[in-house]
């Protein structure tokens, strides 16, 4: 943690219009003191997802009390995560990420902050590695330290800062301050996707390697990073795009397969299209030889067509 506080200050924070997300746990609390000690000011973002009961009132106060004690401003949005997963027929997790993200939009447009400052920490990296590998995703996929993401009408800008550093650090950074913090006691619980990941799966793995696996697969990351560039100079060598934005199926034939699901794993991510597996993928290039199929179904109900001599996006 020594080294992370001259970091945070040469990111040059200080006098910037911040938002940072609070929810109470260790990663938060140590974030908002981090950010405090390197001469940030911001305001505080706290969800109440009113999902356990006396435990979110109890992170709620938590969170207002902090804020009052070191005269932090704090905005706070309370919803019934419950209930609208139920109406929307999604998932707890994905409802309960959709009303953060709503709210940090709302409040980045009306404040005029620059970004929303989030706790994610190296341990939550490798789970979510870990969680889109299991997905299919091509290659591994981590968390952005810098992302900005569509929210209906709206953008958010979320930072990561502590995307380097261990969970039991920001404890350890905490316990030589003396704050507490709140425990989310359905952390504990081997339920939820990540809780299994971070309670059963990451200490098996542990197990069979010998060793701390965290440090071991971080590094992966900025080996895919190298790899992008490969792929961001393949993409252009390809010049496989047309003047009206389709794929010359012609000019893909002249190309390896490799580069075939490159070319086209880059052209529908550049549409907007997410969570593309390797099967998709596939898919997806055997419009380029298969006379008798002309369409393939993406995600989102949109299709990925051939006609003429051209593959493209199909709303």
């Amino acid at each position: 943690m020594r080294g992370l506080t001259p970091k945070l200050r040469s990111m040059g924070w200080t006098g910037r219009n911040l938002l940072v997300g609070v929810s109470g746990g260790a990663d938060s609390v140590a974030l908002f003191f981090l950010l405090r000690e390197i001469g940030c000011s911001f305001q505080v973002l706290h969800v109440n997802h009113l999902l356990r009961g006396e435990e979110s009132e109890r992170d709620e106060a938590f969170v207002r009390e902090l804020c009052e004690k070191f005269a932090v401003p704090i905005s706070v949005r309370r919803v019934d995560v419950a209930v609208r997963a139920l109406e929307m027929r999604e998932s707890m997790e994905t409802c309960a990420r959709a009303v953060r993200l709503e709210f940090f939009a709302e409040e980045q447009e009306r404040l005029g902050a620059e970004a929303v400052v989030l706790a994610h920490h190296a341990d939550d990296q490798v789970e979510t590695m870990l969680w889109n590998a299991l997905r299919g995703s091509h290659g591994w996929k981590g968390m952005q330290a810098e992302q900005c993401l569509q929210v209906g009408a709206r953008t958010v800008t979320l930072w990561r800062p502590l995307l380097g550093v261990r969970s039991a650090e920001l404890r350890d950074y905490l316990r030589e301050r003396n704050p507490s913090w709140c425990e989310d006691s359905t952390n504990r619980q081997a339920i939820a996707v990540r809780n299994r990941l971070r309670h059963e799966a990451l200490p098996l793995l542990a197990e069979i390697a010998g060793r701390d696996v965290v440090p071991m697969l971080l590094p992966q990351l900025e080996a895919q990073a190298e790899d992008e560039q490969v792929d961001d100079w393949l993409w252009a060598q390809a010049a496989a795009v047309d003047p009206q934005g389709r794929l010359h199926v012609p000019r893909l034939r002249e190309l390896p397969e490799g580069v075939q699901l490159l070319v086209i794993r880059r052209y529908l991510t550049e549409a907007g299209i997410s969570s593309l597996s390797r099967d998709l993928l596939v898919s997806c290039r055997a419009l380029i030889d298969d006379q008798q199929e002309h369409r393939v179904n993406l995600p989102g109900g949109r299709f990925f067509q051939r006609r003429e001599g051209r593959l493209f996006v199909l709303d």
